[in-house]
């Protein structure tokens, strides 16, 4: 039973030296902590190495000097303390900006595909997922080792995906090589870059949360931001293409890229993922 002291409150008084005013929950895990100075950010993160894993994560965005992350003012525990964003509407000027941002994040590289950031541990969270941050050169055979087998493993030791669908996926795995398309190096991903993961600030900013961080192909993160839907997806594409162009093609790789995160939604939340996933792979081998 966790005492009194160890709340939301009291962490974060501890690690920034302010008192509190007041508090309000904003989701099961996330609370709002008023301090004398302003609001910070309480997350349970679940475990102690979670929320190291997501401070390191933050620290390594905000070392590209591109895309703006709220500011860590600790870990204690299984608690992150963050800076607050004061939310605002998505715009237009904010997507384009954010664009070119998310392409200099990419562009700051990283050590190696599946490199974790610097202090970071190779057991590392997507959510409240596990994932291995496991460093290689290859792309193709590091993506299809690290990140879509042992999901898929799990989806079909659930019944989630049917042994005999598995196969699918399998195939999709054995022809990485001629599907991923031209080369890439090494770029710095957020990871888990879904819609509720970009907060468009009331400054017209926007800021990015929650990591799983580490090295890997730069069209995956966009990938994450079609999957789930991103406000003003076409300025952001136009942004990071001005900024960065893609690699031809790279509009066929959407599906190789969601296979990833469709599988870990389909071991954590059922069936209905299992099948996009099942239907990307389908649809990767048909157009290839």
């Amino acid at each position: 039973m966790r005492e009194e002291g160890d709340g939301p409150e009291a962490v974060a008084a501890r690690l920034t030296g302010r008192a509190v005013v007041a508090r309000r929950r904003l989701a099961e895990a996330v609370t709002e902590v008023t301090l004398d100075g302003g609001p910070v950010v309480v997350k349970d993160a679940g475990s102690a190495e979670a929320a190291r894993a997501e401070a390191v994560g933050l620290d390594w965005l905000a070392e590209a000097g591109s895309v703006r992350v709220p500011v860590v003012h600790g870990v204690e525990g299984q608690w992150l303390v963050t800076g607050c964003v004061a939310e605002g509407r998505p715009g237009a000027g904010a997507a384009l900006r954010f664009g070119r941002e998310l392409a200099g994040l990419h562009a700051a590289g990283a050590a190696a595909f599946g490199a974790p950031p610097p202090g970071g541990s190779a057991e590392a969270f997507i959510g409240r997922a596990p994932m291995r941050n496991v460093p290689g050169s290859d792309w193709p055979g590091w993506y299809a080792e690290y990140r879509v087998l042992p999901y898929l493993r799990a989806a079909v030791d659930r019944g989630t995906v049917l042994r005999g669908e598995a196969a699918v996926v399998e195939r999709v795995c054995e022809r990485l090589p001629e599907l991923a398309g031209p080369g890439e190096v090494p770029a710095r991903l957020h990871g888990d870059l879904w819609s509720g993961n970009v907060l468009w600030g009331a400054d017209g900013e926007v800021r990015l949360i929650d990591p799983a961080a580490h090295g890997g192909h730069r069209e995956s993160d966009l990938a994450m931001l079609r999957l789930f839907g991103c406000p003003h997806l076409a300025e952001v594409l136009e942004g990071y293409q001005n900024a960065t162009p893609l690699a031809a093609g790279w509009q066929r790789r959407v599906g190789l890229h969601q296979l990833f995160p469709l599988l870990v939604h389909a071991v954590l939340f059922g069936r209905s993922y299992a099948e996009q996933a099942l239907d990307a792979a389908r649809q990767l081998l048909a157009d290839h």
